[in-house]
C-alpha cells in the first residue's frame, strides 16, 4: 500500500509539471498571436506631417487642360447620332472604286506633279481656289443669318484678290477676323434643321449624305468654274484643282486606313462627326 501511494504521488507530480509546461507554451504562444494580429499602434501627434501639396508647373498645367479639353470633344462626340446606312452595298463598292482610283491614277499624278512644282506654287495654287469658292461661303453665311462672317467673308475676298494677287496669296490668313469658319448649302440645310436623311458614297466625289448631295448642287450653280466655256475646260480645271490638293495632303488617306480595321467605317464616321461640327459652330 506504501508502495502503491508512492507511485500514485509520484505520478500526480509529473502530470503537474507536465501541465505547468504546456500552459507557459499555450500562454507565450497566444501572447505572439495577440502581438500579430494586434492593429498597429498609432504614431505620436509629434511625428505626424502634415499632407505635400502637388505642385505643377506651367507645362504639366496646360497638358491637364489640354487632356480635359479633348474628353470634352470626345463627349461631344458621343451626341452625335449616328446616319443610317441602307445602301451599305453600294457604298463600300463605290468607296472600293474610289480607293483604287486613288492608288493607281490619283496619286500617282499627284506625286508627279508634286515632283516638279514648288510647294510654294501649290500653295498658291490651292490660295487661289479657296479664294475662287468666296461666293459660296459668302452666300451661305447670309442665309444662315451670319452678317460679320459674310462682311468678313467679302473683306477676305477683296483683300486677297488685290494684295494677294488674284488670291494666289493668302494676307488675310494674318488677321483672325477675316477668316470665318466655312459655309456650305449642306452646312445651311443642316443649320435650318434638316437631317442628313442616309449616308452616300459618291464616285469620284467621295462620302456625303442625301443633305450634304443636293447642298452640292446648290453649290454647283454658285461655283465660277461652272460657267467656263467649254465644260472640258471647266473639268480640267476642276481635275487640276484635286490633283494640286492631293498634292499636298499625301499621307492622310493612307494613315486612315492604317489605322483602323474597317477604313470604310472609319470614313464614314469621321466625315458625319466633321460635318456635324461644323454645323454646330
Amino acid at each position: 500500500m506504501k508502495t502503491l501511494r508512492l507511485l500514485i504521488l509520484a505520478w500526480a507530480a509529473i502530470m503537474l509539471c507536465l501541465a505547468t509546461g504546456c500552459a507557459s507554451q499555450s500562454a507565450d504562444t497566444d501572447t505572439q498571436l495577440d502581438s500579430q494580429l494586434a492593429p498597429p499602434a498609432e504614431p505620436a501627434p509629434s511625428q505626424l506631417s502634415a499632407p505635400q501639396e502637388t505642385t505643377l508647373s506651367e507645362e504639366e498645367e496646360a497638358l491637364f487642360e489640354d487632356d480635359l479639353d479633348d474628353w470634352d470633344d470626345e463627349e461631344d462626340l458621343e451626341d452625335i447620332a449616328a446616319v443610317a446606312d441602307p445602301l451599305e452595298w453600294f457604298n463600300r463598292a463605290m468607296f472600293h472604286v474610289n480607293d483604287k482610283l486613288y492608288f493607281w491614277l490619283l496619286k500617282p499624278v499627284a506625286l508627279g506633279y508634286r515632283a516638279i512644282t514648288p510647294q510654294k506654287m501649290r500653295i498658291g495654287v490651292d490660295n487661289f481656289f479657296t479664294n475662287l469658292g468666296a461666293p459660296i461661303r459668302l452666300v451661305n453665311n447670309i442665309l444662315q443669318g451670319k452678317p460679320r462672317s459674310a462682311e468678313a467673308e467679302l473683306a477676305k475676298f477683296l483683300y486677297n484678290s488685290t494684295i494677294g494677287i488674284f488670291g494666289f496669296g493668302n494676307p488675310a490668313k494674318k488677321y483672325p477676323k477675316l477668316n470665318p469658319d466655312p459655309e456650305d448649302f449642306g452646312q445651311t440645310l443642316g443649320s435650318y434643321g434638316i437631317g442628313n436623311g442616309f449616308y452616300i458614297v459618291w464616285p469620284i466625289l467621295g462620302p456625303s449624305t442625301l443633305r450634304d448631295s443636293v447642298g452640292m448642287a446648290g453649290g454647283y450653280f454658285l461655283s465660277p468654274t461652272t460657267y467656263i466655256d467649254p465644260a472640258e475646260l471647266a473639268l480640267g480645271i476642276e481635275a487640276y484643282d484635286r490633283v494640286n490638293l492631293t498634292s499636298l495632303r499625301i499621307g492622310d488617306y493612307e494613315a486612315l486606313k492604317k489605322a483602323s480595321l474597317d477604313p470604310y467605317e472609319a470614313l464614314r464616321n469621321g466625315y458625319i462627326q466633321l460635318r456635324e461640327s461644323r454645323i454646330k459652330k
